[in-house]
């Protein structure tokens, strides 16, 4: 099963799909009958004994559909070798879960966070991050010696979601004159932190907060820290909450 497969149920839709979209004109009879019942054909792929593959997104989900070589019918799912290798893995990996992954990084980078390290750090990790959030500070906790080693650098996305003024904080620390110092003093402080929530959130800051909160909703997620990173391999992985100490390596790297 693709590492990314996952991720199929974070909500992304049709739209964030970036591999070329076959056109409607191209598609046989029995596909098109397949893509109006609601999938999304982004590819062909080869099949063996006269099949042709597709790879299709249907309810935020790959699939992999066959025809077969008179064209009238076709075979929805996984297709195995006499090896017991499933020939649907690797095209679905690539025409659908890569450039899924791609989008949903490409969405997180223009997004509206926070910045803890340097910006020269050869790895990135995004997480969904909230000013109360106990589990999001034992991260950061965590993550110090990367991020002051300067191989890590730490993107919060803020949001407001755990207590009431949950809001009236992050929106004091993205207003702040300087987001970054703002973040690092309330996250050292840990349960002692001075945060005060602003009373009255200026609209371009609400705005922010919003998309924030709705990049959160597409993909989901109900909690924090909801981490992202991008693996030995290049390939998008999550993390729900702090994580344990071997799994801190794989996010955050060598030390």
């Amino acid at each position: 099963m693709p590492r990314l497969r996952h991720l199929l149920t974070l909500g992304f839709t049709a739209a964030l799909l970036q591999a070329p979209l076959l056109q409607a004109e191209e598609l046989p009879a029995a596909i098109k009958k397949i893509e109006a019942k609601g999938a999304k054909i982004v590819g062909t792929f080869e099949a063996p004994d006269g099949l042709r593959g597709y790879a299709a997104q249907y309810q935020n989900r790959g699939m992999a559909l066959y025809l077969t070589p008179d064209g009238q019918h076709v075979l929805l799912g996984n297709l195995y070798d006499a090896d017991g290798k499933d020939l649907s893995v690797e095209p679905l990996q690539k025409l659908v879960y890569a450039p899924m992954a791609k989008a949903m990084w490409a969405k997180m980078a223009a997004s509206h966070w926070i910045a803890d390290g340097s910006p020269d750090a050869p790895r990135t990790v995004y997480l969904f991050s909230d000013p109360n959030c106990p589990y999001c500070n034992m991260f950061w906790e965590q993550a110090r010696p990367w991020v002051k080693a300067g191989k890590v650098q730490l993107r919060h996305i803020m949001v407001g979601i755990i207590r009431e003024d949950s809001p009236g904080k992050t929106a004091a620390l993205l207003a702040a004159k300087d987001p970054e110092k703002a973040l690092e003093t309330h996250e050292k402080a840990g349960k002692g932190s001075a945060l005060k929530p602003l009373k009255d959130i200026p609209a371009a800051i609400q705005a922010k907060i919003d998309a924030n909160q709705q990049l959160m909703d597409e993909l989901e997620l109900t909690a924090t820290p909801a981490i992202f990173y991008l693996d030995d391999q290049g390939e998008l992985q999550q993390q729900q909450g702090a994580p344990s100490p071997d799994k801190l390596v794989k996010i955050l790297g060598p030390k």
